[in-house]
């Protein structure tokens, strides 16, 4: 199975958004997918408070842990790894206008009455799965991921 199929059905089998698309990328980082999974826990639903998207975050975690810094005063890698973020936030928000959670839901997780019309309406369903894939999709096509 190819990673963004993977990575949604991972998503729809009950792990969050930043839990499928940071999970998707164990072998490739050579580390333990249940880690990577307890990682990506708290990240979901823009952390519980609507803001960044837990599929960017996830993907953002894929390209500290491939590519980031981890030696004092090493600014090239640092900048690199800043440049390679803002690719994929740019490509993110090609995709889907926003990499904020309440504006790509449409409402605000983190509002009682808000997340109780998001899952009444089943968006966790019928549009998270896309910013999953697609944030799997972007990491994918920038390059050695």
């Amino acid at each position: 199975m190819n990673r963004p199929k993977s990575a949604e059905k991972t998503f729809m089998s009950g792990f969050n958004c930043s839990q499928s698309v940071l999970g998707v990328f164990s072998d490739e980082l050579g580390l333990d997918k249940a880690l990577l999974l307890k990682i990506g826990a708290p990240f979901g639903g823009g952390m519980r408070k609507g803001e960044v998207c837990g599929a960017v975050s996830g993907a953002l975690m894929v390209i500290g842990l491939k590519y980031g810094h981890s030696i004092e005063g090493d600014t090239d890698t640092k900048n690199a790894v800043y440049a390679m973020t803002e690719e994929f936030i740019k490509k993110f928000e090609a995709r889907n206008g926003s990499i904020i959670c309440r504006k790509l839901l449409g409402y605000d997780i983190s509002n009682e009455d808000e997340y109780k019309k998001i899952k009444e309406k089943g968006l966790f369903q019928s549009i998270c799965p896309g910013f999953v894939t697609d944030a799997v999709e972007i990491l994918e096509e920038m390059g050695d991921i």
